[in-house]
């Protein structure tokens, strides 16, 4: 049964990927009405979000922001189905990157650990190998969550992989890429690094967007545990249907930094990002729900 859903969500998927990108948008516009005023979708937590996060903002400013994400994410849908069927050609044109010949160079003798969030369409960022000077002995890839239905994440796995990027479970990330050291390959693996650990996952905080906020520290670690250049990629949005992104070395020698300061280096980064244009970044997630008092709440009974 699983296969065969697979196998219907592919052809339905890929179908619908083959329109233009200019009638993609325009089924975007039309569901955003539905989905701002009729379902409603997590409006409360969205809301919620941005009154917090910008407590200086009149609430008509915070209202339009509110309304150009709904409008952006519906585009990230659309951008995100076409991106099942886009040419290489159309990708290289609607995604580009700068800093590529630093990234090249480093490469050559460190790899690379890759700070990014949920900002902009991420799913494009997969495009990377096709930017890099690939070649048999170098990985260009991605650390994701497994999605809990099947299918999908099959689909979204095949997906991210299309432009020739490597996709590593995020409980496996340390052993693969220990393993590609051992095989002499390079690597540079993109983190996406702004959502809200489990409390098992928990280990440091810093202010964030007006908030105590915990961060995962898997892409410090492991960039300390296999001497791993650290780089922070800067999007933003050209135009509609178009992306720029910048690498950002933030240090090529991460031993050297006390513990989670590479972190909250990460968080700042991403912080002024999202400054410069908020109404790009996934404010539907639940950021804030472990909060610091709690913690500290859950730290006392445990000891």
């Amino acid at each position: 049964m699983k296969h065969l859903l697979y196998y219907l969500f592919f052809f339905f998927w890929f179908v619908a990927s083959l329109l233009p990108l200019r009638l993609l948008y325009f089924f975007s516009d039309l569901l955003y009405y539905p989905l701002y005023y009729v379902v409603r979708y997590r409006r409360k937590v969205v809301r919620k979000n941005l009154e917090e996060s910008f407590p200086e903002k009149p609430l008509v400013e915070l209202r339009k922001i509110e309304r150009e994400f709904y409008h952006y994410f519906c585009d990230y849908i659309v951008e995100t189905i076409k991106l099942f069927s886009m040419s290489e050609k159309q990708m290289r044109q609607r995604m580009t990157f700068g800093g590529v010949d630093k990234i090249n160079e480093i490469i050559k003798h460190k790899d690379c650990v890759l700070y990014l969030g949920h900002y902009c369409n991420w799913e494009w960022v997969s495009s990377i190998p096709l930017h890099l000077g690939m070649t048999d002995n170098f990985i260009a890839g991605q650390i994701y969550h497994q999605i809990e239905n099947k299918a999908f994440d099959k689909l979204f796995l095949w997906m991210r992989s299309r432009f020739h990027a490597v996709n590593i479970e995020m409980l496996m990330a340390l052993r693969h890429l220990v393993r590609y050291k051992q095989q002499n390959k390079r690597f540079i693996i993109g983190f996406i690094s702004d959502q809200s650990p489990n409390w098992n996952f928990v280990k440091m905080w810093t202010e964030f967007l007006n908030h105590k906020s915990s961060f995962f520290i898997g892409a410090e670690s492991i960039a300390k545990a296999t001497d791993a250049a650290v780089v922070y990629l800067d999007v933003q949005r050209v135009k509609r249907g178009y992306y720029h992104a910048d690498f950002v070395v933030m240090t090529e020698d991460p031993k050297s930094f006390p513990d989670y300061e590479i972190t909250v280096d990460y968080a700042r980064r991403l912080e002024e990002t999202i400054r410069r244009a908020p109404q790009y970044w996934l404010w539907s997630h639940n950021r804030w729900k472990r909060t610091y008092e709690k913690y500290l709440k859950l730290k006392s009974e445990s000891a």
